[in-house]
């Protein structure tokens, strides 16, 4: 048996994305909860703030980890990462995030975390 992961940790960075977005932490919200739910996951909460001047932090709270996103609508960047164990589709929620942001530009990065060697 090979070694498994007890964690997937998936970092976007969004460069380009519209600024009305990045500066409301609602409509952020809800960018997360499409994500959530296209990843598979069971939503237990959310949790926002919105930045003065500019700028919010959107965190949604799932039974599997988390999703959240950082924002900077003065240079088009959002920071964003799905962190998830167990039967869930955290490629999808990447999917649907990118999807819903439309970037002009994004970077994905992929961690297997918590390598476990089978007994």
């Amino acid at each position: 048996m090979s070694p498994t992961a007890l964690v997937t940790h998936v970092h976007l960075e969004l460069w380009g994305v519209e600024g009305a977005l990045l500066d409301d932490p609602a409509r952020l919200e809800g960018v997360l909860l499409e994500a959530a739910k296209a990843a598979k996951c069971q939503v237990l909460g959310a949790v926002k703030h919105q930045f003065q001047p500019h700028g919010a932090t959107v965190l949604v709270l799932v039974a599997e980890s988390h999703l959240s996103i950082h924002t900077w609508p003065e240079h088009g960047y959002a920071a964003a990462d799905i962190l998830t164990c167990g039967q869930t589709l955290p490629e999808e929620g990447v999917k649907t995030l990118i999807a819903l942001m439309n970037p002009a530009r994004s970077e994905v990065r992929r961690y297997e975390r918590g390598i476990v060697q089978p007994l």
